[in-house]
C-alpha cells in the first residue's frame, strides 16, 4: 500500500574504541547499548545513550577537568556517530548532564569545538550524582540521516 512504512530495522551500536558497558568496573550490572539505530524507507535515527568520559579500559579520563571530560565524552560519541555512519552534523538533539551547572562555560567552549556551525537543540541538567563519582559530565544525542 502507498504511504506504508517499511519493516523498521534495529542495529545496536557498540564499537570496539570505547568503553563497554558490562566492563566499565561497576559494581552492578550495565543493562544498555552504548547506542542504537532504527532505520525505515531511506531514514535512519540514531539514539546514543549518554556518553561519559571513560577510555576503552573503563577509566575516567580528566578526573576533576570538566573540559577534559567533555572532549573525551565527545569523541566517544564520534566513535558511535562514525559507527552508525553519522557525524555531529547529523546529530538534531543533545541533552547534557552536568554535576555542577557553575561549569557550563568550560563545556560550551569544548562542546563549539564539535559543533561550530548550525548547533544542534540542547537541554543542560544539573544532576547530584553519576555511577561513577569523577563523572563530572554525561551527553546523550539523537541524530538523524537521510539517505533519500
Amino acid at each position: 500500500m502507498e504511504g506504508e512504512i517499511t519493516m523498521l530495522q534495529k542495529k545496536i551500536i557498540n564499537p570496539e574504541s570505547t568503553w563497554n558497558p558490562q566492563n566499565a568496573g561497576f559494581s552492578h550490572l550495565q543493562p544498555f547499548s552504548q547506542g542504537l539505530t532504527v532505520s525505515a524507507d531511506g531514514v535512519t535515527f540514531v539514539f546514543l545513550a549518554g556518553q561519559v568520559s571513560l577510555d576503552r579500559e573503563g577509566n575516567v579520563v580528566g578526573k576533576n577537568d570538566p573540559a577534559l571530560q567533555t572532549r573525551k565524552t565527545l569523541e566517544n560519541m564520534k566513535a558511535l556517530l562514525d559507527e552508525a555512519g553519522a557525524t555531529f552534523k547529523d546529530v538534531v538533539r543533545l541533552t547534557v548532564f552536568l554535576k555542577d551547572m557553575s561549569q557550563i562555560a568550560e563545556v560550551q567552549k569544548v562542546r563549539a569545538e564539535f559543533f561550530p556551525h548550525n548547533p544542534p537543540p540542547s537541554t543542560t541538567i544539573e544532576v547530584s550524582k553519576f555511577v561513577n563519582d569523577d563523572l563530572l559530565i554525561e551527553i546523550e544525542a539523537t541524530a538523524l540521516i537521510s539517505k533519500k
